[in-house]
């Protein structure tokens, strides 16, 4: 009879079952609307009976729920894992992302390190104002698009990032903004989005970074620059 276990391409072993209930979570989050059973396995790529098994186990640590008519979604129980992921920068980074959103009128969030990729961890956006850009916490891209992995990225030497990141660019754009304070990028991660960023460098710990995305702005990026590097070393001084 084979087993659940199933050993990963590189050899060493994982587990299925895991893996199928964390991407389940992955796909639930990322969902714009609750999802049916059969709608979820076939995202998964399994049974139906096993999808309903995995959402049974998840259910019980609140982690998804069902709605009246049987549809799935993320469960409150994500948010209490959510604000257990570097609880300190998001502490100290919620009343800089308040203000410079509201100040800014455009979506300001926080930018993580993680592995190959850069990923928002918390995000605010303006309370008064029309149209804005979504920045979902969980979005993640490539240090190779975007102004948060231009901006983490300069925050530490090339000799440095290759030790950690080894075969991965060292952006040019990374050494400019290593004397700006701050990056920004156009049309790289989302046609016609721009974004600005600005290091935060936490003792102890591999670098952040604090940013905005917008479409349009009445602003220019230098000034928009200086107030994500003054919300930084605020952000800076809470976590020394």
């Amino acid at each position: 009879m084979p087993s659940s276990e199933a050993p990963a391409k590189s050899g060493a072993a994982h587990s299925q079952t895991l893996s199928r209930g964390i991407r389940a979570l992955e796909i639930l989050a990322d969902a714009p609307a609750p999802m049916t059973i059969a709608e979820l396995s076939a995202a998964l790529g399994v049974h139906r009976s096993i999808a309903y098994r995995i959402l049974r186990t998840l259910e019980d640590h609140a982690l998804v729920m069902r709605d009246p008519s049987g549809r799935v979604q993320a469960g409150p129980g994500l948010a209490a894992l959510a604000r257990g992921v570097s609880r300190d920068l998001q502490s100290a980074a919620l009343p800089e992302l308040t203000l410079l959103a509201n100040q800014l009128k455009m979506t300001a969030f926080i930018a993580v390190w993680d592995q190959h990729d850069c990923v928002t961890l918390v995000t605010v956006e303006p309370r008064h104002a029309g149209a804005t850009l979504a920045q979902r916490p969980g979005t993640r891209h490539s240090f190779s698009a975007g102004a948060p992995g231009i901006a983490i990225q300069s925050a530490l030497s090339e000799e440095q990032w290759e030790r950690l990141a080894p075969g991965q660019q060292y952006r040019p754009e990374s050494r400019a903004a290593a004397g700006l304070g701050y990056a920004v990028s156009h049309d790289e991660v989302i046609p016609g989005v721009s974004s600005v960023g600005a290091p935060i460098r936490i003792p102890g710990q591999l670098p952040a970074a604090i940013a905005v995305v917008y479409i349009h702005a009445d602003i220019g990026n230098e000034e928009i620059g200086q107030a994500l590097v003054r919300a930084a070393a605020s952000i800076e001084a809470e976590l020394r």
